[in-house]
């Protein structure tokens, strides 16, 4: 019997021949100089500028916490140890009314504006007529700086023209309230004027949230029997951890860093005394005190880095899981 020579099968024409496509896969493209130089760049100008604008003087500020320097020469910087920090804490008499209104602020923004910003997030998802125009609404404050905010509730809280004396029916009274300058009640009108903004942040963020929750989820529920607001709280609000996480982290940082408003007011005097607006006084103006004003940053960055180094610890955790 005479050996027949074997042939192989002709491939396919639409089937690519396999170790074509393998040896091209394993192709690298190697980087051309002008492609290396881009991309250090691309990394050293961003790096460069955190480091000038953040770290360099964050450490500088850390460093002059321990000294004594009246900010003009610096042949004059004096080893201080711990006393910025013991007269902040002890002898300094806005520090500890100014942790009360941060503690107040962050009371008031997580029981009133973070809320707010979930229940405008969930009506909106309803899918209503018009929800983009009420989006772009609720939405503009955010994108006002908190300065321009504060000028604007200036005006409606003017004592004699402001608008919300004049909805009360008080204005040009002697029963006008001068909202900004009465110390028991500023601080809440500040308050007021910073949920304007806050809400409309968070409505967002829900509103992201919401668009990204599984609709099978609502639809087993309803099989299930539960109403809209047990869908709501047993299953679709568990659903959105991540964001409740970030709202909470965000919430805290948001009540922290307040300044801007309380300073365009009265510069966070008579009532409106922050943390914040301690440091500012300190390190600029008439009488700087350059290592109190440094110690009162650290001991807020501190305070700060707590929530931070939360949040990445449950974030780091949730990408090993």
């Amino acid at each position: 019997m005479t050996d027949l020579p074997l042939v192989a099968a002709p491939a396919r024409p639409d089937q690519p021949p396999a170790p074509a496509v393998a040896r091209g896969a394993r192709r690298v493209r190697r980087l051309s100089g002008a492609d290396k130089w881009v991309l250090a760049t691309m990394v050293a100008v961003p790096t460069l500028l955190q480091a000038l604008l953040i770290w360099i003087p964050t450490l500088l500020s850390v460093g002059l916490s321990f000294t004594r320097w009246n900010g003009l020469s610096l042949s004059d910087i004096r080893s201080a140890g711990l006393t910025n920090y013991t007269y902040v804490t002890q002898d300094y008499p806005p520090f500890w009314p100014a942790v009360q209104h941060n503690i107040i602020w962050l009371l008031f923004l997580g029981v009133v504006a973070t809320p707010l910003g979930l229940l405008l997030a969930v009506l909106l998802d309803q899918r209503i007529r018009g929800s983009r125009i009420y989006q772009s609404i609720f939405f503009t404050p955010v994108m006002l700086s908190l300065v321009l905010i504060g000028i604007i509730w200036q005006l409606m809280y003017q004592r004699d023209d402001g608008l919300v004396n004049n909805l009360l029916g008080t204005a040009g009274t002697s029963h006008a309230v001068d909202w900004f300058g009465d110390s028991s009640v500023n601080l809440w009108a500040a308050l007021v004027a910073a949920t304007w903004r806050h809400a409309g942040y968070i409505m967002v963020l829900y509103l992201a949230g919401l668009k990204g929750i599984d609709p099978s989820l609502k639809e087993a529920a309803a099989i299930d029997g539960a109403s809209a607001s047990q869908a709501f709280f047993r299953v679709v609000f568990p659903a959105m951890r991540p964001i409740n996480i970030v709202v909470v982290v965000i919430t805290i940082i948001e009540a922290l860093r307040a300044f801007d408003i309380v300073y365009v007011i009265n510069r966070g005097t008579n009532g409106l005394e922050l943390i914040s607006a301690l440091v500012i006084q300190n390190l600029v103006g008439e009488g700087q005190v350059i290592g109190v004003g440094s110690a009162l940053a650290v001991l807020l960055l501190l305070i700060s880095l707590v929530p931070i180094v939360f949040y990445l610890i449950r974030t780091f955790r949730k990408v090993d899981q």
